[in-house]
């Protein structure tokens, strides 16, 4: 079993931006973050983005919302954001409020400015395997580690299980796309006789969103799984109360592997990074 270590293949990707971003000067790439009300998490992920742009010479600016704010005055905001020449990227942070509405929201950013890559035209130049499509930070990220790690794609059978359009559907397509070539299928919660097709995976990506989901007997031997997962479970040894755990059952699917991420410290890291890294493509395409 090898260990895909998602830290230090992130770490390799940002050193790449950091240098890119270093011939650009003196433009420097700006990424703007929307951030509606104080749901911890979304704070979290937002001050890790902030400090990873910095690291990488990338200005970060936040622009926050009271979680009372109108979809109107939003679009207002996002319109200004669009029209600001000095912005190259604009992410939204999810979950939004219920009363806002996430496809709306996420389609009032410029094509251009997507670089979370969670609009309709970017899915779909994503599809027609466009250029210049910017896909999901996630599931990039999850082709990035296959790619850096040596996974052979090129025919092998990729079971992606969960049918998110922030993961499994972009990851599916990504998968599919030229130069990954892989044979997918997409399993989901409904899925008859799941544990049965995700067995035949030669490429297992779990993102259903559920602590240990795949099981051991899931996997075929040898199969390479990419654990997608963030989930919080009890734990009273710990000060939080709770530990962070992925949707694969590692302890009992490692051993089976030809290779796996951990949870923490595999997918994670390259989301964070794949976002630096769409927003220096930004800026480069629009700046010409």
């Amino acid at each position: 079993m090898r260990l895909i270590d998602g830290n230090a293949i992130a770490q390799q990707v940002l050193a790449e931006v950091k240098a890119r971003v270093a011939l650009l000067s003196p433009v420097i790439p700006h990424v703007a973050f929307v951030r509606v009300g104080d749901d911890p998490a979304s704070v979290s992920y937002v001050t890790k983005k902030q400090k990873t742009a910095a690291e990488v010479g990338m200005q970060a600016s936040l622009q926050l919302f009271p979680e009372t704010v109108t979809k109107e005055e939003l679009f207002r905001h996002l319109d200004a954001l669009n029209a600001d020449t000095t912005v190259h990227g604009i992410l939204i942070q999810a979950p939004l409020p219920k009363h806002l509405p996430e496809t709306e929201v996420f389609n009032r950013v410029s094509p251009e400015k997507d670089v979370d890559g969670f609009g309709t035209q970017s899915i779909g130049r994503l599809v027609q395997e466009l250029p210049g499509a910017f896909a999901a930070c996630t599931p990039a990220g999850v082709i990035e580690l296959l790619r850096r790690s040596g996974v052979e794609t090129a025919g092998k059978h990729a079971v992606v299980v969960g049918r998110s359009l922030i993961v499994g559907k972009p990851a599916a397509a990504l998968l599919l796309a030229k130069g990954c070539d892989c044979t997918v299928t997409i399993a989901h919660s409904r899925t008859r006789d799941l544990a049965g097709i995700v067995r035949q995976a030669d490429i297992v990506i779990a993102a259903i969103g559920k602590p240990r989901f795949i099981t051991a007997d899931m996997i075929k031997p040898s199969a390479v799984v990419i654990d997608v997962g963030i989930n919080r479970v009890p734990d009273a040894t710990k000060k939080t109360g709770y530990r962070i755990v992925g949707d694969v059952d590692f302890d009992a699917v490692a051993p089976l592997c030809e290779a796996i991420t951990p949870v923490p410290g595999g997918v994670g890291p390259m989301t964070v990074a794949m976002l630096m890294k769409n927003t220096l493509d930004a800026c480069v395409r629009q700046r010409g």
